[in-house]
């Protein structure tokens, strides 16, 4: 069966990790579907921003199968934390928001996939952690993420105590951009994600792109680099379009050209 179900509600795109039972781990199997539903996302022009979340009440993504990684053998188990990590580098380079969907509990490498998306919006009951140092081990692939997001203070002090956080300290660390009660969430989702849809494609993508290709770059060759990010997306269409339409005091048009 399938561990992923992909829906289309209006402009968006829901990818929802379906495993509840085992609270939404993830396989090797089901990092490369996540893979393959985001390179479908992105080359779907009806598609203009991207949800993630995860089946039933209880968690967002656990982190790890640790059954399969077993059963998978050393050399295999490696291959499928490299999947983890190329699903993380895919999120960086894809062209849509993506918007995390937290509707419950987020630990180990589940917190890595958090803090990969551009905004997340939380249940207010929420709890979060990386617990892999009370296995002996360490959250080494989420840790990359994590310290860009939070800072290495704060995410050093998650991983080495291990300790669960609730939703009103993670909103407090800048995990998530927003804490709201459970009825209110999918209500709530789905209006952040028609505000991204309604923006230019064109500038989405850009803006996006050049956001993570240039947050690691030297100040001066950050800015030289995004001043020509700025001209390229200039020379875009709907930036024709959103200028004109200021000018004129309507509604600009986008049409992702």
């Amino acid at each position: 069966m399938a561990e992923l179900r992909e829906e289309q509600r209006g402009r968006a795109r829901w990818l929802i990790i379906d495993r509840p039972v085992q609270r939404n781990t993830l396989t090797f199997g089901l990092l490369g579907e996540l893979r393959a539903a985001l390179a479908r996302a992105d080359g779907e022009s009806e598609v203009r921003a991207v949800c993630l979340t995860g089946a039933g009440e209880k968690a967002f993504c656990a982190g790890a199968d640790l059954t399969s990684a077993l059963e998978a053998g050393p050399l295999a188990a490696h291959e499928g934390r490299r999947e983890y990590a190329a699903l993380l580098i895919d999120l960086a380079g894809l062209g849509k928001p993506v918007i995390a969907v937290v509707n419950g509990a987020v630990l180990g490498g589940g917190m890595g996939l958090l803090a990969a998306c551009d905004l997340a919006i939380a249940a207010d009951d929420a709890r979060f952690g990386t617990p892999e140092v009370d296995l002996g081990l360490f959250p080494y692939m989420a840790l990359a993420p994590l310290t860009r997001l939070i800072g290495r203070r704060a995410a050093l002090e998650l991983m080495l105590t291990g300790r669960r956080i609730d939703a009103a300290e993670a909103r407090s660390l800048g995990l998530l951009n927003e804490v709201v009660s459970r009825p209110q969430l999918a209500a709530r989702a789905a209006e952040l994600l028609e505000t991204l849809c309604a923006k230019s494609p064109v500038a989405l993508r850009l803006g996006r792109r050049a956001f993570y290709a240039t947050q690691d770059l030297p100040y001066e060759q950050q800015l030289e680099t995004l001043c020509a990010q700025l001209s390229l997306n200039a020379l875009a269409q709907d930036a024709a379009e959103g200028v004109a339409a200021f000018l004129e005091k309507r509604k600009p048009e986008f049409k992702g050209h």
